[in-house]
């Protein structure tokens, strides 16, 4: 636990898989809880901080974070359209506008597979000026 936060799942498959009963890894994780040492939400903050400076969009953070045992609702409360703002600008720096369909259908599918919503990918080229049909990735 010293090197970052774990989420309470993460912990009880740890403490499990060394041989602890279950009994006994409620309890202590009851106590861990207790004393403030662990807590799923502040896992979930560093959790989220850390994904979106990798570039990661609200569906892959909400898969992550469900896969950990975490509420994935921690990870709406963040500003996506700069998140992918900053993704779209790092990986298209000499080539920011979209110019065919081809090229408008690719860029976003590699923000759908960033995991941004079909509708914030959307609503990101209507900002940019651009028309057309997106996948469905809501």
């Amino acid at each position: 636990m010293a090197r970052r936060e774990h989420s309470r799942l993460e912990l009880q498959r740890k403490l499990a898989a060394r041989g602890f009963e279950f009994p006994t890894i409620a309890a202590v994780l009851a106590e861990c809880s207790d004393r403030g040492w662990q807590s799923d939400a502040r896992f979930a903050e560093g959790f989220v901080c850390a994904r979106k400076a990798k570039g990661y969009g609200v569906n892959r953070i909400r898969q992550e974070l469900r896969l950990r045992g975490v509420e994935a609702d921690l990870a709406d409360s963040r500003d996506w359209m700069t998140d992918m703002d900053r993704v779209y600008t790092k990986k298209y720096r000499g080539k920011l506008a979209v110019t065919t369909p081809r090229e408008r259908a690719s860029r976003a599918r590699f923000l759908a597979q960033r995991g941004f919503t079909s509708s914030q990918i959307r609503d990101f080229f209507e900002r940019l000026g651009v028309d057309g049909e997106y996948p469905d990735t809501d």
